[in-house]
């Protein structure tokens, strides 16, 4: 169960961010809109939100996901591999004392970003990409190890982040894209097949017995309902042009459910 969740605003320098998508200018007022109907759709979940202020030194920053990774039994604060987002990293620690007594902190040369980390009950896939580095994803697994997880490396070839191309859905299902609709190392689950031309649409947040996916993409909303998901829709087209996704946009903090 996920009880606590951590948002942060967009900024008014969002369209200043890093981008591939080639889809056009955001729209802030609109961003900001449906990030409230992101928050909207948490809390229909059954969460509380931690909603931070907007960072304007920052453009990327209501990505939050990147700057940490969260168990049950610590935060790991990340090292982000964009340049622009060097630093990023720093403002969300305050905020996780709050919810956390033990946390652990990458060094050094690691590079490592959440968007890359897929976690599948006890085990962390970690996505060596062009945000991660192999000495992130080495430091990574000795703190999961010190705390009972293990974890893999994954290369990502071709898209941003690992979870930008499969999520974990639950019910033992994957949720893939692109270059992981045939790897070897998701062949052990059931696996929904998005089409390329609804790409975007792999990237969904796996909440309390729901499934949060973008709308407007018919394709794969059928897939998910078919596969006896429960859906939850939130509108993410300014999002997308910047690369997000909706994993990107929180910090989903998982309970103890041994206490």
């Amino acid at each position: 169960m996920i009880k606590n969740v951590i948002v942060r605003k967009p900024s008014k320098n969002f369209a200043d961010g890093i981008t591939t998508a080639d889809l056009g200018k955001p729209d802030y007022e609109k961003a900001l809109e449906q990030h409230e109907g992101y928050i909207e759709a948490l809390k229909e979940c059954g969460c509380s939100v931690t909603v931070l202020e907007a960072d304007e030194r920052y453009p990327d920053s209501t990505f939050v996901e990147d700057v940490a990774v969260v168990t049950e039994k610590c935060a790991i604060i990340t090292r982000p591999g964009a340049a622009s987002r060097k630093g990023e990293e720093k403002e969300i620690i305050d905020t996780l004392k709050k919810f956390y007594s033990n946390i652990e902190y990458l060094e050094g040369s690691a590079c490592l970003e959440g968007g890359d980390i897929l976690r599948i009950d006890k085990h962390f896939y970690i996505g060596q990409s062009k945000r991660t580095n192999a000495e992130g994803a080495r430091q990574l697994t000795a703190i999961l190890n010190k705390y009972g997880y293990t974890a893999s490396a994954v290369p990502v070839k071709q898209i941003l982040h690992l979870k930008t191309g499969v999520i974990y859905a639950g019910n033992n299902t994957v949720i893939a894209a692109g270059e992981f609709k045939n790897n070897d190392v998701f062949k052990k689950f059931k696996m929904i097949k998005v089409d390329d031309d609804e790409a975007y649409s792999a990237n969904c947040v796996k909440m309390n017995g729901h499934l949060i996916i973008p709308k407007g993409f018919s394709k794969s909303k059928k897939a998910i309902v078919d596969a006896g998901f429960k859906i939850v829709e939130v509108e993410m087209s300014e999002f997308e042009k910047m690369d997000g996704g909706l994993t990107c946009l929180s910090l989903r903090i998982p309970e103890d459910s041994s206490k």
